[in-house]
């Protein structure tokens, strides 16, 4: 039996297990939401009160006491956008980069770095408008944060420390690998700070930094997702025999003809065993 679309949207986005289309889905339903919103009441009175009142809510601001009453915003804010190209591209990086990071992670490990690189956007937005002078004159009325590039930036950042060779085909600059692409963003919002999009150049850095900590101390063995996980018992199974090692790590020259393999056909031609060794590799160390 053939699904209508709306049933075959919610497949995706609630029953296919994949946390990268639930938080494509949260985003768009909720720029849908607001814009359909802001279109009627434009038609009607020619003025938004009540969409600019909701993204008021949703979004952090940097002034202190009002977001003491406003606690909830630092994860509100990182599934909420106005500007229809802010959200066009963020989730088009996210469902790049994200597919890529479901494929060597899983789906505990990428809902962490989405959260965790949003919530670490919104915290040094926060911390810059308020220790900096540049930002304190005018922090009171300074423009509040939203959108999910904070989440985004961590999701990229993470995917790069975790497969920096691996290579994406862009438009007029061919093969990229993902740790350049990485470093170019970090660069630009660095740079961006003194501009006019500040507070969002700030949140990006937030999560950029994320997404590398995690992924290093995720490499060291410290899994920081499994904050998510539930305690169990302790089960102890005797067991005599010695089971030969899984784990070992494959040889440089079997990582460099895996990478080859991508470059040329890309990441979907790899096998099972590819995947599991360039995975491997990348835990390394």
């Amino acid at each position: 039996m053939k699904r209508s679309v709306s049933n075959e949207l919610w497949y995706k986005m609630v029953q296919s297990g994949s946390k990268l289309n639930l938080f494509i889905g949260i985003n768009a339903i909720v720029f849908v939401i607001i814009g359909l919103l802001t279109v009627v009441e434009f038609l009607f009175t020619r003025e938004t009160p009540l969409a600019n009142w909701i993204t008021v809510h949703i979004s952090v601001p940097p002034y202190l006491p009002a977001l003491l009453y406003k606690f909830w915003t630092p994860f509100t804010y990182m599934f909420a956008h106005r500007e229809l190209f802010h959200f066009f591209f963020n989730m088009l990086w996210l469902y790049w980069l994200g597919r890529i990071f479901e494929d060597f992670l899983n789906s505990r490990q990428f809902t962490f770095t989405y959260l965790a690189g949003g919530l670490s956007g919104a915290f040094l937005f926060i911390l810059f408008y308020n220790i900096f002078p540049a930002f304190k004159d005018t922090l009171e009325f300074s423009l509040p944060l939203i959108g999910a590039s904070a989440s985004v930036m961590a999701i990229v950042v993470a995917t790069a420390t975790l497969l920096p060779d691996y290579a994406l085909r862009l438009l007029f600059f061919g093969d990229v690998k993902l740790k350049y692409l990485a470093i170019v963003y970090v660069l630009l919002d660095i740079i961006g700070i003194a501009g006019m999009n500040a507070g969002g150049s700030i949140a990006h850095l937030g999560g950029a930094l994320l997404g590398f900590v995690f992924i290093k101390q995720l490499q060291a063995g410290h899994d920081w997702s499994k904050i998510f996980l539930r305690k169990k018992r302790l089960k102890v199974i005797r067991n005599n025999k010695t089971p030969a090692s899984t784990n070992a790590v494959p040889d440089q020259e079997v990582i460099d003809n895996i990478l080859d393999k991508i470059s040329k056909s890309g990441y979907e031609s790899l096998t099972k065993k590819e995947k599991e060794q360039l995975f491997k590799a990348s835990n390394k160390g």
